[in-house]
């Protein structure tokens, strides 16, 4: 199983979160992520971020990520979106 933690913070307080299960072994880690991501967004009613390249690194290094307003081309209400492989099997 692959579970990924989306948490929006503002304040340093948890506005909202959510956790992503997906159970596809025949998907590879990267299409996972960007599912997951999809799924988040959907829910958060969000624009997806884009991904720059310190949030590719910070993901490849620590599999997690914040997504601050540099990334969305829209206005956040929120500081960042919090972004955290919890679980990965293969």
């Amino acid at each position: 199983m692959f579970r990924i933690w989306g948490k929006l913070i503002k304040n340093n307080r948890l506005l909202r979160d959510m956790v992503v299960e997906i159970e596809d072994y025949k998907l590879s880690r990267t299409k996972k992520v960007y599912q997951a991501l999809d799924e988040i967004c959907y829910e958060f009613d969000l624009a997806k971020p884009i991904w720059l390249e310190k949030n590719k690194e910070e993901f490849i290094r620590h599999a997690r990520t914040r997504f601050t307003r540099d990334s969305f081309i829209e206005d956040i209400d929120f500081d960042y979106l919090d972004f955290q492989v919890i679980e990965e099997e293969y």
